[in-house]
């Protein structure tokens, strides 16, 4: 008798237990040996376990009631009987006692439970009550008919989990799960097999960046600001760090992208590291820093896309059929955003933390490290950091124009406050680069209240190019709106989520030629906080909504950026809820601090960031789910640290906006770098409120008005002007 693991599917045949058992257990330790030459105390442990819950975790697929279903003989969409039990039985077994691969076998499809109900079942854990006892008959005839497929010889060894237990339990679920994903999207020939892993080379690329910034040098001005560049990126390459943890304070113009990213590469090649990963606070700051990297790193003959990967947003599916679009951790340098590479960390979801095992052996630039997460999220993943830095060989950076220390808070550090985070300038060079960062701009601020046409006369009278920042993707585009109605489009670009990042790329390269004509002066930029870091941009005058401290001054990192100017201003202003205008709730606690600060004529300067991030904390304190998220993780509470580690506390869904790829993505015909330039991310009431159609599971079709302007906001405006209404979104 034939026995299968996956059904036929079109002109797919069905693919038979056996060799999909193979092939899960060849990738399953494929990857831990890739991973485990890094672990600092358990890869023993993890490859046993690893090799164990590779070969069982489909044995209840024997069941014959599923195999009716798996060889067409009956219909159905699902499994008659949970598949996954009869391996969770199997290792609780006395005779094969691990609970460990008992658990990830459970979790393989669904995630970890909560550990702390999950004991409260006694001799129930890790099983489903509703079928253990015929699951526990059956048992016996399922491993006869295992074992004459496939060779189940394990080695007894305890299994005392010495490092991290969460950390120890996500990598090993990533294991399995990207191999059995993997191996199942190969046989419905929806993700290439024999796929090279490009090695990262870190000598060659560090050379051949040397090469660049020299090329660069010499066709810059011979000032002492391109000096001092210079001297900051050789002191960053060459900087001797023993630690996993180090920081990068460095002022705004100052090369901070290529100097670290030469530091990474000399530290990778000194550590024996696999990966460099790049974390970026927003979207839009990816595809500048992407084009800096391919053009600075990518050896010839190497394909720049599979180089340097780009990752926008999540592209995380359960179901099959979108399993392909994955955005998945293997190109050698990963430049991704702060909200998926920390969510990641924290995720229980198997399509998203199937990435997970490429991490370790990584050097990790969290770049313009004061916006990547909110001060509720630092404790836990301060926590994180100093886990994977100690067991796993990762290497961090913590880089900012305005850096904040937060590691020397004690409600933020904890057990893990450290003082010994060493930087990779000295002071004395960090002195000389900050001379023209104090002569750049003036600070001011206006904190009454402005309606839509108030603010857009107020900002209009200062000469430009000016920069406009609000709170919210709503009221960015209202005022550009506005802009555009009342003082001409040529008057006004728009930047932010609201456009996909084709449509961004094009956006920013129009502003970047405009700011280079000095005679086109007289026009506005209106965004979201997408722009305030890591972008080269340099306007005359800048405004911000009231925010937060860090906020700000990364903001004026994009006016005057260079110190040409005399006279340029930073303004900080409030508006007014007018049904247009939309106040951001999330930063309520920072903008209040900062008020405080304006009102009390506080200097605004770099050196107030880590003050304000403690005085937020004494103000308003962590909320008590947030102060819970360390001790839930301690208790592998995964579900529970998923849902309170929010990076950006919304339920949003990948919307296309293109109407070909929409009908490619519906047939299986779009890969993910295609999915995410024509793509935005919309909350999932509003897509229900709108009815927008559904192309497959969490892939949505944008059916309203969308432009290159304002995005998808130009199909919401039109239709909240039509019905007359505010707009709430």
């Amino acid at each position: 008798m034939i026995y299968y693991a996956h059904s036929k599917k079109k002109d797919i045949p069905e693919q038979e237990y056996s060799v999909h058992i193979r092939g899960v257990r060849s990738l399953a330790h494929e990857y831990v040996q890739e991973m485990s030459c890094y672990s600092s105390c358990d890869e023993t442990l993890l490859s046993h376990a690893v090799e164990k819950a590779a070969t069982l975790h489909d044995i209840g697929k024997l069941n014959k009631d599923n195999q009716a279903v798996l060889s067409g003989k009956i219909s159905s969409k699902s499994l008659p009987r949970n598949h996954v039990d009869a391996g969770a039985a199997y290792f609780l077994n006395e005779k094969h006692f691990s609970v460990v691969s008992a658990a990830v076998i459970q979790a393989h499809h669904i995630g970890f439970p909560d550990f702390t109900d999950e004991m409260n079942k006694g001799d129930a854990i890790f099983r489903d009550s509703s079928i253990a006892s015929d699951v526990d008959c059956e048992l016996p005839e399922l491993e006869a008919i295992h074992d004459n497929l496939i060779n189940s010889n394990f080695k007894s060894d305890e299994e005392e989990i010495k490092g991290d237990r969460s950390v120890f339990l996500r990598l090993f679920l990533s294991c399995i799960a990207d191999a059995d994903h993997t191996d199942t999207s190969m046989h419905y020939q929806r993700y290439p097999a024999n796929v090279k892993t490009i090695p990262l080379r870190p000598a060659e690329r560090l050379a051949h960046l040397d090469r660049r910034v020299t090329e660069l040098k010499q066709k810059g001005a011979d000032d002492d600001r391109n000096a001092l560049r210079n001297e900051m990126y050789y002191a960053c390459r060459n900087a001797d760090i023993e630690l996993g943890i180090s920081s990068c304070d460095s002022p705004v113009g100052s090369g901070k992208t290529t100097a670290v990213m030469a530091h990474l590469l000399a530290q990778a090649q000194k550590r024996g590291l696999r990966r460099v990963f790049v974390v970026l606070p927003f979207t839009n700051i990816i595809n500048q820093s992407v084009k800096t990297y391919r053009d600075a790193l990518v050896l010839p003959g190497e394909n720049a896309d599979e180089v340097v990967a780009e990752l926008h947003h999540r592209a995380d599916f359960e179901n099959k059929d979108a399993r392909h679009l994955t955005a998945l951790w293997r190109a050698p340098i990963i430049v991704t955003t702060a909200v998926a590479f920390f969510e990641t960390f924290s995720s229980n979801s198997t399509a998203t933390l199937r990435r997970l095992h490429e991490l370790p052996g990584s050097a990790i630039f969290v770049d313009e490290s004061h916006a990547a997460l909110p001060a509720k999220l630092l404790p836990i993943a301060w926590k994180w950091i100093n886990t994977y830095a100690a067991e796993w060989s990762c290497y961090w950076v913590l880089a900012s124009g305005s850096l904040n220390r937060f590691w020397t808070i004690p409600e933020i550090a904890g057990t893990n406050k450290s003082n010994c985070v060493p930087e990779i300038i000295n002071d004395e060079l960090r002195s000389r680069l900050s001379v023209y960062e104090n002569k750049r701009i003036s600070y001011h601020s206006d904190l009454f209240p402005k309606d839509t046409a108030r603010l857009a006369d107020w900002i209009n009278d200062f000469p430009g190019p000016r920069l406009v920042i609000l709170n919210t993707v709503q009221s960015a585009a209202i005022l550009a709106d506005y802009f555009s109605e009342h003082f001409g489009r040529d008057c006004v670009e728009h930047l932010s989520t609201a456009l996909t990042s084709n449509d961004r790329d094009n956006t920013l390269d129009r502003v970047i030629k405009r700011l280079n004509n000095k005679k086109d002066a007289n026009w506005t930029l209106i965004a979201t906080s997408c722009v305030e870091a890591g972008i080269n941009l340099s306007f005359r005058n800048g405004f911000r909504e009231l925010g937060s401290l860090v906020s700000l001054l990364q903001a004026s990192g994009r006016v005057n950026r260079e110190g040409v100017l005399s006279n340029s201003e930073m303004w900080t202003f409030c508006i007014s809820e007018d049904g247009m205008l939309k106040l951001n709730p999330g930063l309520k606690e920072s903008a209040s601090v900062l008020k405080g600060y304006l009102e009390g004529n506080r200097t605004i300067a770099p050196e107030l960031s880590t003050q304000s991030i403690a005085d937020e904390i004494a103000l308003y304190g962590l909320s008590g789910k947030h102060k819970k998220l360390v001790t839930n993780e301690e208790l592998q509470n995964f579900r529970q640290v998923e849902e309170d580690f929010k990076v950006i506390d919304s339920d949003t869904r990948i919307v296309i906006v293109d109407s070909t790829v929409a009908k490619h993505a519906q047939y299986g015909k779009v890969d993910w770098r295609e999915l995410q330039k024509v793509s935005v991310q919309i909350a999932k009431y509003k897509l229900d409120e709108l009815r927008t159609p559904i192309i497959m599971n969490d892939i949505y079709r944008w059916n309203l008005d969308y432009d290159d302007f304002i995005g998808y906001m130009a199909g919401i405006v039109k239709l909240k002007k039509y019905n007359g209404e505010a707009i709430i979104i």
